[in-house]
């Protein structure tokens, strides 16, 4: 008997660390840190003109856009929906993520934003905001890491969205590989009604080059997928 106290409170004693360590303040644990111009994106609106069902039921991959500017608004509303924060005490995304483990970031690469130099960047979900890795026109270096797929060259930006596997792996293990690709599904589809949303066009890109699209960004992480934007055509 005395053995199964034991046994009970050593079980009781893991799963209350696992939980700790789960429901640790997630900007301790995932925020990164660009030393380059920072800039601070207008507050995401929680109300539009179209609703969700009429977003599902417009939402097409669109490849073909106009050479038009994307507004900093836009581009605001299209980050929230892929990662924004929801929930402000627990630091909850706008896409569900197993175990709140969010293992993306997400990287930009701009072209043509107004108010903002072309150039990569990536987006910090705790304080909504973008900051500049590298300037420069990156998209035509992106086409070619994607098999030169027009599309990523010619839209007002690029949203690409990196995996680090460990962040689940760690907590999951193997398993972890599946809800890291169940949660890029989520992200992408976030991205896609908040563009028909807005009147905007994307397309999921999944064919490229990892090594030459992570060397176009700069980032040690797996990228996963590639949505360019931009006003429809």
């Amino acid at each position: 008997m005395e053995h199964k106290k034991i046994v009970y409170v050593v079980v009781v004693v893991i799963i209350l660390f696992s939980v700790l360590f789960l429901y640790e303040p997630i900007e301790k644990r995932k925020k990164a840190e660009y030393s380059g111009e920072v800039i601070k994106l207008p507050e995401p609106r929680l109300k539009g003109e179209m609703s969700v069902e009429e977003a599902i039921a417009r939402r097409r991959s669109i490849r073909a856009y106009k050479n038009e500017p994307l507004t900093l608004e836009e581009l605001s509303q299209l980050l929230w929906a892929s990662q924004g924060i929801t929930e402000e005490k627990r630091k909850f995304r706008s896409a569900p993520s197993a175990g709140a483990t969010y293992p993306f970031e997400i990287y930009i690469v701009v072209g043509n934003v107004e108010g903002v130099k072309a150039g990569i960047y990536h987006y910090d979900p705790f304080e909504h905001t973008i900051a500049l890795i590298e300037e420069g026109d990156f998209r035509k270096a992106l086409q070619k890491a994607a098999l030169d797929q027009e599309w990523v060259g010619k839209a007002a930006v690029d949203i690409i969205l990196v995996a680090f596997y460990e962040r689940t792996t760690n907590y999951y293990g193997e398993r972890g590989y599946r809800y890291v690709h169940m949660e890029a599904g989520h992200i992408g589809e976030n991205i896609y009604l908040e563009a028909t949303a807005l009147g905007l066009g994307t397309v999921a890109v999944g064919a490229f080059h990892d090594e030459q699209v992570a060397e176009v960004i700069g980032t040690d992480g797996v990228p996963l997928y590639i949505f360019p934007v931009g006003h429809v055509r």
